[in-house]
């Protein structure tokens, strides 16, 4: 669940997409000119237009940068990449107490209204506004991707490294990449699990935060897809679409949320340096 979109690098393999290769030992930058928004599912929280994105990627022999991610291949050969990493967690976004002045706020509703949820009912929503800072987080753990021809299968566990939140996660994903004459096409299917120390400390309500005393939320189970697409021009131009959505809807015991869900949609056009 990233804000940055996936790096376009175009020579060895990457943490975010062992299929490609990137040369190593120089910088990979690019940039992405478009329209697009990162909903905020939280009461609240203003949506992210999305209209510049940069992406920074750096791979050395063995440590790595990339897009905010910091790493070390263990190993790694055709087929199999073991890689420790470390990254601030994601969840800090939909605290964010500033955005850009074109920015245009949620407009669909919470449908969840009646009988089948009375703990809504008896916890008013609150906005996160009333909240205190959440603050950020360092992850780090290790990633494993298996690559099998167009198939990548990857595993991922990273813990709170930096005692804020004194939690974890994990991931299970699926991806494939597959090309539709110029026409490149990824789509990605995927599920995190979250701990309870997670979920409580940035979902959670703390005592003093609201009158109906302190709110904790137990450990969940996230889906999300994803699909990115890519119509190249030529070298270093192309038209980018990205499409994603991130499941929410296990964390009904929080009165944060106004939607169950987040999406990020983008199209524009993409230029590699």
């Amino acid at each position: 669940m990233s804000f940055w979109l996936a790096t376009p690098c175009v020579a060895q393999q990457s943490e975010t997409d062992p299929v490609q290769n990137i040369t190593t030992d120089q910088w990979h930058l690019s940039l992405n000119f478009g329209l697009g928004v990162m909903s905020n599912p939280l009461s609240g929280g203003d949506d992210l237009p999305l209209v510049v994105i940069p992406e920074v990627a750096y791979y050395g022999e063995q440590f790595f940068f990339d897009n905010g991610r910091l790493g070390y291949s263990l190993t790694e050969d055709a087929s199999h990449v073991f890689n420790i990493v470390s990254e601030f967690n994601p969840e800090t976004r939909f605290f964010v107490d500033w955005h850009p002045s074109n920015i245009f706020p949620l407009t669909s509703a919470n449908s969840l209204a009646t009988s089948n949820n009375e703990l809504q009912i008896q916890q008013p929503r609150l906005e996160i506004a009333q909240l205190e800072k959440r603050k950020w987080a360092l992850d780090a753990g290790v990633s494993y991707h298996y690559v099998n021809q167009q198939h990548v299968f990857s595993v991922q566990t990273l813990a709170d490294i930096s005692g804020v939140y004194e939690g974890w996660r994990a991931a299970l994903q699926w991806q494939m990449h597959n090309n539709i004459g110029e026409l490149a096409i990824k789509p990605s299917i995927g599920i995190w699990y979250k701990s309870a120390a997670l979920n409580t400390y940035f979902y959670g309500v703390k005592e003093k935060e609201s009158s109906t005393g302190a709110i904790e939320v137990g450990s969940s189970w996230q889906p999300y897809a994803k699909i990115d697409a890519r119509w190249p021009f030529n070298g270093t131009n192309s038209l980018r679409f990205h499409l994603a959505y991130y499941d929410y809807s296990a964390l009904d015991d929080s009165p944060l949320f106004e939607q169950t869900y987040s999406m990020t949609a983008f199209i524009g056009f993409d230029h590699i340096f």
